[in-house]
């Protein structure tokens, strides 16, 4: 899926030096990229027998949203911590500098369902793994992961060993 590439705009120096940001405001702003995207990701998730679709915060929640409404499929959002009204679970996880915490709603998954989690990009993996015990915590099934891009000059691949993962567009150097 390179041919993706192209409705991608690459910041140098973003947001800080030696940083290389992948900007996906310009797939967005496009119909026929977006679209190409979407497409592929409703591929992966439809073979996956997905029930539910979790979007983790921001721009998974862009995907996820979309995707749930093309599959007909109920939509879980994943947020920051301290941002749902309702009962939560938590699942903290490590950042290059201290660590964060993902929430869902308590009542979003039911024993067995099985969730597809969506997200934009996979670097070190540990957003995603930590969505991934939210929904094993519940006692869901993680049907699959998908993500438009792959960072993969990072190690995601061994934190997430064991789930299905999808990505339409990998990177190998910053």
């Amino acid at each position: 899926m390179d041919e993706l590439k192209k409705y991608i705009r690459s910041v140098p120096d973003f947001p800080k030096p030696g940083v290389n940001f992948y900007d996906l405001t310009t797939l967005f702003a496009d119909p026929v990229g977006f679209k190409m995207a979407l497409d592929k990701m409703e591929d992966f998730i439809r073979s996956r027998k997905t029930e539910k679709i979790l979007g983790i915060e921001s721009r998974g929640f862009i995907f996820g949203a979309a995707l749930a409404d093309r599959l007909n499929l109920p939509f879980i959002v994943a947020r920051k911590k301290g941002k749902l009204p309702y009962k939560t679970i938590a699942e903290d996880y490590a950042l290059e500098y201290g660590t964060a915490s993902l929430e869902i709603h308590a009542d979003a998954v039911s024993p067995g369902e099985r969730v597809v989690i969506v997200d934009d990009l996979i670097a070190t993996g540990g957003t995603l793994v930590a969505a991934c015990k939210l929904i094993e915590r519940l006692k869901g099934e993680v049907a699959g992961i998908a993500c438009l891009i792959g960072l993969v000059f990072f190690p995601f691949a061994d934190k997430l060993a064991g789930y299905d993962v999808n990505y339409l567009i990998s990177y190998d150097s910053e």
